[in-house]
């Protein structure tokens, strides 16, 4: 295969890689979209639960082809079994829809195909092309042709093990404690409440939770998330959701239909995204809530500014790390704060007794909270368990 010239190509083909390659291309960068898998959507790797006020945002129209459910918010049940309603409006980026994440993809892919980028998938980026310590593209592969696709700019929208920040000298290093695992059940026959997505705090000390996502009345996805350096055994993550699904009569009949498995960054947020040549976006960039673990909404809002910058780039003609600071410095003004605060947050639950979170949700369900927010929570606990509040403290 002969090499190509584009302007801009995107490694990647989830939300934050064809968010960007629309934006992009909308503004006029001839762009290439590269994935190495043979279908844009596949494997699954998501609850698959995403917010609704955010789509317009990023250019989104809902679609009955990949909106399965909609649900009025969210439920969180603390370790005594106490819980606590929020309304979508307040619950967060991952709460509000219930989605088929494959085919969400495949319709993002479309965008950006009909907005002008260019696709090409099962095709790999083995290496970038370098010019001292310039990005200027990647040498790929494509059913067995080796080539180089030469471009001004580089995106590394690769996901959680990517490898173009690691090419590009961008430290994306994660600790043990800053990565999730994840195991997922789709199941049917079920009788999840169809009205809200549950999370369950059922053991936040191994820094993680349960969650149920329902699709219907009778369908739903049930997972659960550890902390990487909380895990003990191989087997704990599955026995754990399986044991959840045995005590629970609504769940232990059903039949598990597909498993979702992965490993999600919920660390702080790195120091650096962006170099000569070369950005990264979506979870390639560490931009997932650390404290959920939902990476949709946070990729396709960093995807539209880093789209939109590449666009002012390819005007300007000015490619270097100076100038896509201008995508560092937007995406971190509109997100650092809350992905920091939620990082703490998540840091200090794992610390907590579950007997200090029973008071704290039970202390948020006797109360009217207008906002899911620290400060918020802080409000309503320093009224009704004020012997509390020394120990959230570095929260405030």
């Amino acid at each position: 295969m002969n090499d190509l010239n584009v302007d801009v190509v995107v490694v990647g083909g989830g939300p934050a890689g064809t968010i960007t390659a629309k934006y992009a291309a909308m503004d006029g960068a001839d762009v290439l979209l590269i994935e190495k898998r043979q279908e844009i959507g596949t494997p699954v790797r998501c609850g698959e639960g995403i917010a609704g006020r955010w789509l317009e945002e990023v250019g989104i129209k809902p679609d009955d082809r990949w909106l399965t459910h909609r649900v009025k918010g969210a439920k969180i049940i603390s370790p005594d079994g106490s819980k606590l309603h929020i309304d979508e409006k307040i619950a967060g980026k991952e709460v509000g829809m219930v989605i088929e994440r494959d085919v969400f993809d495949k319709n993002l892919a479309r965008d950006a195909a009909k907005s002008g980028a260019n696709i090409m998938v099962k095709t790999s980026a083995i290496s970038l092309l370098k010019e001292g310590n310039k990005v200027v593209g990647v040498r790929a592969k494509h059913l067995g042709d080796e080539f180089d696709i030469n471009a001004n700019i580089v995106v590394g929208a690769d996901g959680f093990e990517s490898q173009i920040g690691r090419w590009g000298k961008i430290d994306t290093t994660l600790k043990p404690k800053d990565i999730s695992v994840c195991l997922q059940y789709r199941m049917i026959d079920i009788k999840p409440d169809p009205d809200y997505c549950e999370f369950i705090l059922e053991d936040v000390q191994k820094g993680g939770y349960l969650w149920i996502f329902p699709k219907g009345d009778d369908e739903a996805n049930v997972g659960v998330g550890f902390q990487l350096n909380k895990i003990t055994d191989k087997k704990m993550v599955r026995s754990y959701l399986d044991d959840f699904i045995k005590r629970h009569p609504d769940y232990s009949r059903g039949k598990v239909i597909e498993i979702v498995a992965g490993a999600v960054p919920v660390s702080a947020p790195i120091d650096k995204t962006v170099g000569d040549g070369i950005l990264l976006v979506g979870d390639a960039a560490r931009q997932v809530n650390p404290m959920t673990g939902g990476g949709i909404a946070n990729a396709c809002i960093c995807g539209k500014i880093a789209g939109e910058v590449i666009g002012e780039a390819q005007k300007a003609q000015d490619f270097s790390c100076e100038f896509l600071n201008k995508y560092e410095k937007r995406w971190r003004k509109r997100l650092e704060d809350s992905l920091y605060l939620n990082y703490l947050t998540r840091e200090k639950l794992v610390s907590t007794s579950n007997e200090t979170i029973n008071k704290i949700v039970r202390s948020l369900a006797e109360v009217q909270i207008e906002q899911l927010s620290t400060l918020e929570i802080i409000k309503v606990i320093s009224k009704k368990h004020p012997e509390l509040i020394e120990e959230l403290s570095d929260l405030i």
